[in-house]
């Protein structure tokens, strides 16, 4: 039997899509005035892109140009954070910190946490993925986190080959790290100072199992993913109309699905800008990779680094769950859940994510410089609530409250003139 046309399964595709879209949009009907109006309200002027002090290009084994990015910090800024922490106050001895990004976002995710470790005296490396962001794209099947482990090894050694290191991954960057770790465990146990696993997990369960829509979401990519990725990945203009057309239901959609509670309509935008701007094909050939995925066992290499494990209560792709089998697997290491929190983390709580990053590098580093022994204590679980954010929350939802009724007064306002004046028209037709 001969391979089906690939035109009549876009064609299905499309108008799935279209179809998809249209409920999408019935569902979010009695819900769009309030939600737009909770984000106008919330915009505000400040500029989410950053620019690096020094980029590279790095090219890999298998011929992928790497996209890095390197933050180095104000001599005078190093100088502050070295005294007290560092032997001898050296800001030589600081740790660089790598950030690693996940499945369909780039290195932009980091913006906050890029200027607040950069602002706090710290040099930041930052990296796309393989297909990701601005790195190239790589043969289908090298896009398996082992590999992922390896380019990751080799953005460490081209830009901190020496001296201390915090690695901290978000999603399936946190993966990557457990890779790195499987495969070169000396390098996790004489160089990392600290480690981060941002919203992740190590395996051992479902991804995507933290409701009804996040299994039918898998569900779908599984099981559509091929037929459907792939040729739409081969009509890229196509798929640049589309999102223009339906921006606000792509909107409203990522907003639901990467966050749990109101952030600024411009993040929401940066925000989908970097998971719809993934090639398809990417997307496709990345899936794989989590099938069984399972590297907990990896977990043992980080159990003298001190160890942060960070994520949303609500994040339906990689729920608590998730991490509590790392932090399992990892003694002592710190548990931090946070309230209202989704899985873009790191944009939605950007705030207080930063600073316990901050103080993961300062703990990890003084542990290093004195020799200290990290205690076997129990695993350490905390909850905690953005309170900051919570009371903007609340003066925001007021404010998108008034401005839903004053919208709703004038569009009634208009209804009674368009009523007025079709009367009119028709009294003038009858006379005639």
């Amino acid at each position: 039997m001969s391979p089906p046309s690939r035109n009549p399964v876009l064609g299905i595709v499309l108008g799935a899509a279209g179809v998809a879209a249209g409920v999408a949009a019935g569902i979010a009907a009695d819900r769009a005035g309030r939600h737009r109006a909770a984000l106008d309200a919330l915009e505000t002027t400040e500029q989410l892109e950053i620019t690096p002090d020094e980029e590279r290009v790095l090219l890999t084994s298998d011929g992928v140009a790497l996209h890095v990015e390197i933050d180095e910090p104000a001599p005078e800024a190093a100088a502050a954070a070295a005294q007290g922490l560092t032997s001898g106050d050296d800001p030589g001895r600081l740790p660089t910190v790598i950030l690693t990004h996940g499945y369909c976002l780039s290195l932009k995710s980091w913006v906050y946490q890029r200027r607040a470790l950069k602002a706090a005296g710290f040099r930041v490396v930052s990296w796309d993925h393989r297909g990701h962001g601005q790195s190239g794209p790589g043969a289908s099947d090298s896009y398996v986190i082992d590999q992922l482990g390896e380019d990751l090894r080799m953005v460490i050694e081209d830009t901190a080959p020496e001296g201390y290191l915090v690695l901290a991954g978000h999603s399936m960057g946190g993966m990557t790290m457990l890779a790195l770790g499987e495969r070169h465990p000396d390098l996790i146990r004489d160089r990392v100072a600290g480690a981060a696993f941002i919203s992740t997990s190590a395996g051992g369960l479902t991804l995507a199992n933290g409701g009804r829509s996040a299994t039918l979401g898998r569900l779908l990519l599984e099981r559509v993913g091929p037929s459907v990725l792939g040729p739409l990945g081969e009509r890229p203009e196509l798929i640049r109309r589309l999102r223009r057309v339906g921006r606000d239901v792509e909107e409203f959609l990522v907003d639901q699905n990467s966050f749990a509670s109101p952030v600024p309509r411009k993040v929401v935008r940066y925000t989908a800008d970097m998971l719809l701007s993934t090639p398809f094909d990417v997307i496709n050939d990345y899936l794989t990779t989590f099938d069984g995925f399972d590297k907990r066992p990896a977990l043992a290499e980080f159990k003298d680094t001190v160890t942060l494990v960070f994520n949303g209560r609500q994040d339906v792709l990689t729920p608590p769950a998730h991490s509590e089998l790392i932090v399992e697997g990892i003694p002592g290491a710190e548990h931090v859940v946070v309230n209202d929190a989704g899985h873009i983390i790191m944009l939605e709580h950007p705030d207080l994510l930063s600073a316990h990053l901050l103080e993961l590098v300062e703990e990890g580093t003084r542990a290093r410089e004195q020799h200290i022994e990290l205690p076997r204590r129990p695993r350490v679980r905390r909850i905690v609530t953005d309170v900051a954010k919570n009371r903007r929350q609340r003066r925001i939802e007021l404010e998108a409250d008034e401005v839903v009724r004053a919208e709703r007064a004038r569009a009634l306002a208009r209804l009674r003139r368009a009523k007025v004046a079709a009367g009119s028209k028709e009294e003038v037709r009858r006379e005639s």
